[in-house]
Order: structure tokens, then sequence, then C-alpha cells
């Protein structure tokens, strides 16, 4: 075992004082009551406790991720992803897609892939919760995290939608960001839509968010009531989940998307070659990667990190349910673990809706745990490792943790967590759990809930 290891399993302290949280989120006159109204809404979106991990899983991550985009770099791989997507994911426009969201459990054996997403949610929630955690308490500064600065995070945030910019407009100046959803303001994480729209503002760009299907195609430019009379659509910051647009209510984005008429990040291409579950399938088979020129030490990592995944199919039905409890299924375009089964959790009916399905099935990799207080007393959670990267590198990293079969934040003491790097030791630990820090340590604070 691990330091870090031993401190998720026996270290109780809570490191997050609320009004920390508070005044990192509502940093504008016009966020104000949105700690209030996530307490009432979303009681369980924020832990208390921080996740602990080992200076070589952050290391290895950032190898897995780098391998990963060099392959899907290729025009080999490009060409056989595409040639399963909707015709749209062929437009290449520059652009490569903000927020990229790599998710992990961490293994017995070290880090394993569970699944891409091009729309993560929550990287601006998550920059807000490590900032309060990391300014909770004194005695912790000797365990975070030194190399991760989370001052320049929101500059690193608009200089990324400003290179994706200019990699379709070149140098004309970005002077308006439209954030879009369905139904903007009833989305779970519509808080992180305001924060996003002050973000922009404060960096001098106009920005608004703005449900999808009031967009107009006119006139050759992408229009919407919600930003300044005259000023079209530059840039559209994506968060729908109809990831090639082909639903009648976008007909308009798609139009002006075909048209090159207005930026759109994260787009359809991206997700035909990031986020189709059977890509998971092409980045684990060894053979197909060798026959790439794939060199030996991605091929080494990529098979360390991806667990090995295979198409549902009629004719290997039998074969699947034999072995379900070793596998999850997944939709091949679900996102939010939407239709996702654990295999030990599987009834003939739900069986049968996915071989009816488009499915992928996945490895069984169990999730880690994360020992935290509820109520008093000490709770095992499942956690998950997400990071956010840009262009194949990583912004920030956060963790989830929660009980069920997938991350639902409904968990109480789970949620967003941030994560704590720590620093690099020599050898390998086996304390008792009394000498690691516990609820009574001075980062509890007054009834051990902050510091």
């Amino acid at each position: 075992m691990n330091m870090a290891e031993a401190l998720n399993l026996g270290c109780l302290c809570r490191t997050l004082n609320p009004e920390r949280l508070r005044e990192r989120l509502e940093t504008d006159p016009s966020l104000q009551g949105m700690v209030a109204g996530l307490a009432a809404t979303h009681p369980h979106l924020f832990s208390a406790s921080a996740v602990f991990l080992d200076p070589a899983i952050r290391a290895t991550l950032g190898q897995a991720i780098r391998a990963i985009e060099r392959v899907i770099a290729l025009p080999a791989y490009q060409q056989l992803a595409l040639a399963k997507a909707p015709e749209i994911a062929r437009h290449a426009f520059g652009p490569a897609g903000v927020f990229m969201g790599y998710d992990f459990h961490l293994g017995a054996d070290g880090p394993r892939l569970i699944e891409i997403n091009t729309n993560a949610g929550g990287a601006l929630l998550n920059a807000a919760l490590a900032r309060a955690h990391r300014e909770c308490c004194e005695p912790m500064q000797g365990l975070m995290d030194a190399s991760t600065d989370l001052a320049p995070l929101d500059q690193r945030f608009v200089d990324m939608f400003r290179t994706e910019w200019r990699a379709q407009r070149g140098t004309q100046p970005l002077r308006s960001v439209l954030i879009i959803d369905d139904a903007p303001l009833t989305q779970y994480l519509a808080p992180e839509f305001a924060l996003a729209r002050q973000l922009f503002l404060r960096h001098g760009i106009t920005a608004a968010v703005a449900d999808a299907r009031e967009l107009q195609w006119k006139d050759g430019a992408l229009w919407h009531p919600a930003l300044p009379a005259g000023q079209p659509v530059e840039l559209v910051y994506n968060r729908l989940t109809d990831f090639s647009l082909s639903e009648p209510a976008h007909a308009d984005l798609r139009s002006a998307y075909v048209a090159g008429a207005v930026v759109v990040t994260p787009h359809p291409r991206a997700h035909a070659l990031y986020a189709d579950k059977r890509n998971l399938i092409t980045l684990g088979d060894d053979a197909l990667l060798a026959s790439w020129d794939i060199s030996a030490e991605d091929r080494r990592i990529l098979q360390a990190t991806i667990p090995q995944t295979e198409r549902v199919t009629a004719e290997h039905a039998d074969a699947l349910w034999a072995r379900r409890r070793q596998l999850f299924f997944k939709p091949v375009a679900g996102y939010g673990a939407k239709a996702a089964y654990r295999g030990d959790k599987l009834t003939r009916g739900v069986w049968s809706d996915i071989l009816a399905g488009d499915f992928v099935a996945q490895a069984l990799v169990p999730p880690s745990e994360r020992l935290v207080d509820v109520d008093g007393v000490a709770t095992r959670l499942k956690l998950d490792l997400r990071a956010y990267t840009y262009r194949s590198q990583v912004q920030l990293l956060a963790a989830r943790t929660y009980t069920g079969q997938t991350t639902n934040f409904r968990t109480a003491g789970g949620g967003f967590s941030p994560v704590v790097v720590l620093p690099a030791l020599d050898g390998r630990l086996s304390p008792p759990l009394s000498t690691v820090p516990s609820s009574d340590s001075p980062c509890a604070g007054a009834a051990g809930t902050a510091c």
C-alpha cells in the first residue's frame, strides 16, 4: 500500500469550508446565491473530502493520454473511426475540442481507462472546489500538489477557447461565445454554464447561455436573441448530447456548422474520433496498432491502460452472457452512464435490450475506494478519476465518489472531490490506520466538519 492508498482508506479528514467554496463560486454579483441553490437542488454535488493520488499514477495517466492521442492523430485510425461515423464527422475545420474528459478507475495494477468524453462537464466547478479545499487547512499544505498551480487555470481555459477559434479563424479576434444546451437552465450542471459565461466576460469576450433550439441560420450567419442585436454567433461552446447534431431542433446549428460559418467546440468529429465506445476496441488491438507502426512503448502503455473491449453481437451472445459477471456493458454513443450495466446485475430482460441495441462489452475494472465521514459514520465510497485535457495535456484532475453501479451525485458524503497528488516518496507503506490523519486531525476543525 502506498501513501495515497493509505490516506484514501484511512483518512476521515474533511478539508472543505463551505464559505471558501461560496467565495470561489460566487465571484460576481450575477452568481450570488449559487451555493445556496446548489445545496437545495444538488446536495451531493461536492464532497467535503479530497482524494489522494500517487505521483506515479499521475505520470501514468499523462503517458496514456498522450499515447492515445498519438494513435488518434494517425490517418489510418481516423479512416477506420470515421467509416462508422455520421457524415457530419468528416468535416475537419481545425478545432480539437475543449474539455476532453478521460475517465479512469484505479485498479490493483494501475489506472484503467473506462471511457473518453468529448463534452466532459464539471471542470469549472472542480477548479473552484479544488481552490476551496486547498485554502482550507494550513496543516495540509505540505501534502498539497505544488506542481499543479490552480491560479492560472482560468486563463488556461480561456486560452483554450481562443486556440480553438484561431484553429479555424486565424488572426481574427474572438468577440462572442454562446454556451448552448437544450433548455440550459434546467440542466443538472446549469450552474457551470453561468460560471463559463462569467469567465468569458471577465476576459473581455461577450458571452451568453442559450437554448440551442432557438438558434437561427440566416443570411450566411448563425444568430441567437441572447446576444446583442447585430452580433452573430462566432463560437459555440457546445454542451449538447446530440453529438452528430442530427435532431431536427438543431438543424440551424447543423447548417451553420457544415457551412463553416460558426466555430463549434466540441464538435461531431471529436466525438467520432474519441468518444465512440467502439474506438476502445481499436485502441486495445495490439496487432492492429503494430501494423500501424505504433511504437512498442506506446503499445505497452495502451495494453496496460485500456481494458479489453469487444462489440456485443448476436453471434457472441451466449459467450458474453456466460462471462457477464466479468464485463460491463455500455451503449456505443452513451454518456453519463446512461443505459450502462454491470454484467453481474443483468436481468434477462435488460440483456434482450442490450442485444437489440448497439453496445460494447468492457472487461470489468472495479473502482478503488475512499473512506469518508457520513454523519459520524466511516463509510467506504467508490471513486473514479477524471482528467480534463486539451490537446493531450492534462489541465485538471478531479474525482467523483459514489455508491451504486455508476457515478450518480446522489450519495451522501460523495460527489466531486479534488485530487491531491502527493509528493514523491521512496518505498511502500504499510502503516496501521491509527497513524493516518483522521477526523481528529487539525484540518478537521471544530466538530470535525471543516477547517
